[in-house]
């Protein structure tokens, strides 16, 4: 009994750790982060929208819009806003919608299943084209013209639209030999052409060609010849009721675009009016 009590009791002593009091714990950081993410950002936009102008705030908000794939005036494109950006108007989309109404050159029209065909719409001028054609020979039926003014006149129709050629011939000139003095044929031609003309919207160019003179001319006056006589025509198709704003182009191109081989023949002495394609 007494080697007994001689032993020291043994006392387990067990510690409870506490996570502390709540105001010690992580959470409110994460909030307070959040917070101050939002109010940067917050001020982010602030700044962006006092630097931009009225034009891009709205490009903004049209870039966001739901609507903005059916919209016609923003970008064309293929992308999931009908464009690349929310400024361009370069990009064709495929279904037809986009490009612009502000500027609606055939450049920037919609193009695609429900758009411009670009070959019906060729087809469509080539009909138109050939359709003159018949009136200036006479194959519909009924010509607008006599005998003796067909008998100056050749059309064909190209990829720029439809050329219609006044020349000269030997016995009936249609300017005065050496200068821009139009004969009165030529008067009746070309005004004849400008009713033509009229009953189309396509524009107008002119080319003057003549026939090469002797190289021994000290003053060889074929590019001014050739442009003031094609310049006359302007000005006659402009007093027969076509709008001046029609006339494209207006060029003299002296001999260097021969109609027959020889090139001092009368034949190459000629006017081209061109109904130029849109």
């Amino acid at each position: 009994m007494s080697a007994q009590s001689n032993v020291a009791p043994i006392i387990i002593k067990k510690k409870k750790s506490g996570g502390g009091d709540g105001h010690h714990g992580g959470a409110w950081k994460v909030a307070y982060a959040d917070f101050v993410t939002a109010m940067m950002a917050f001020f982010m936009l602030m700044w962006l929208l006092n630097a931009t102008t009225e034009k891009q705030r709205k490009g903004l908000a049209d870039y966001f819009s739901p609507s903005i794939p059916l919209s016609r005036v923003s970008g064309g494109g293929n992308g999931a806003f009908q464009g690349d950006s929310m400024f361009t108007e370069d990009i064709k989309p495929q279904s037809g919608t986009g490009a612009t109404d502000i500027n609606p050159m055939d450049a920037q029209q919609a193009q695609g299943d429900t758009g411009i065909d670009a070959s019906d719409k060729q087809d469509a001028e080539d009909s138109k084209f050939r359709a003159i054609e018949e009136q200036l020979s006479g194959r519909g039926g009924e010509s607008m013209i006599s005998i003796a003014m067909a008998r100056h006149i050749v059309t064909r129709v190209t990829d720029e639209g439809l050329i219609i050629e006044l020349f000269a011939t030997d016995d009936v000139p249609l300017f005065g030999e050496g200068n821009a003095e139009p004969t009165p044929l030529f008067r009746d031609l070309v005004r004849m052409i400008a009713r033509v003309a009229g009953t189309t919207g396509s524009n107008v160019a002119v080319g003057g060609h003549i026939r090469s003179h002797p190289v021994v001319l000290a003053n060889n006056p074929v590019w001014e010849l050739s442009h003031a006589r094609a310049d006359q025509a302007r000005r006659l198709l402009e007093s027969g009721g076509l709008s001046a704003r029609r006339i494209d182009r207006v060029t003299g191109h002296a001999d260097r675009d021969l109609a027959v081989a020889n090139p001092m023949a009368a034949r190459n002495n000629r006017i081209e009016i061109i109904l130029l394609r849109d």
